[in-house]
Parts: C-alpha cells; sequence; structure tokens
C-alpha cells in the first residue's frame, strides 16, 4: 500500500506559478514510477506527466511541455510539479499516481495509487 497526499494547489492568475507537492508514505517509494494527471470538470482524466524511479525519464503531454516539470526526492518521498506560465486552460484538480512498472506509461488503469487531489485555478 502507498497513501499519497497532494499540497500546493490554489488561485492563481495567468501567466503565475505553483508547485505542487505529493507526499507518499507505505511501501518504499523509491519503487514506483509517478505521475501525476489532472481532471477538468465535465472532461476525463488527463496524463499530465511522469517519472521513472531514479529520475532517469520523464515524460509530458504536449500541452504542458516547457511550463511543467516533475521531478522527485526519494529521500524526502515526495514528488513536485512545478508549473510556470499558467494558463486558464490548466484549470483543474490534479492528482499524483503510483505505478509499480519500470517505464512511464500514461494510462490511468495502469496506476494503483492516486491521491485525493488539489485544485489548481488559474484566473484569465
Amino acid at each position: 500500500q502507498v497513501q499519497l497526499v497532494e499540497s500546493g494547489g490554489g488561485l492563481v492568475q495567468a501567466g503565475g506559478s505553483l508547485r505542487l507537492s505529493c507526499a507518499a508514505s507505505g511501501r518504499t517509494f523509491s519503487s514506483y514510477t509517478m505521475g501525476w494527471f489532472r481532471q477538468a470538470p465535465g472532461k476525463e482524466r488527463e496524463f499530465v506527466a511522469a517519472i521513472t524511479r531514479s529520475s532517469g525519464n520523464t515524460y509530458y503531454t504536449d500541452a504542458v511541455k516547457g511550463r511543467f516539470t516533475i521531478s522527485r526526492d526519494n529521500a524526502k518521498n515526495t514528488t513536485y510539479l512545478q508549473m510556470i506560465d499558467l494558463k486558464p486552460e490548466d484549470t483543474a484538480v490534479y492528482y499524483c499516481a503510483a505505478n509499480s512498472g519500470l517505464t512511464i506509461v500514461r494510462v490511468t488503469s495502469s496506476y494503483s495509487y492516486w491521491g485525493q487531489g488539489t485544485q489548481v485555478t488559474v484566473s484569465s
């Protein structure tokens, strides 16, 4: 079992920045590939970014490339999502998730553990 708790969401103006954190407890954090997803009202949950166990590989959806950076600190059992140049279309509930596989996957069903989500609202 892995428990995930997100924090760092909030209300920000377009062009602003936020850093989301995802603290993990339970089984060994470094054993999991970590991902960030988001879900806007009326839309399906979508992949945002992921990072492999040792931070060797990262992957981003095209909509956030160059603006979002995923990272992790295995010593602190924490994953981060740094977001800059935020846009109104980034407004969503952001979730972190853990996947026990070795490679990056973008499918929600591949992730076994999920946090409760943190709201990000970007005003225009």
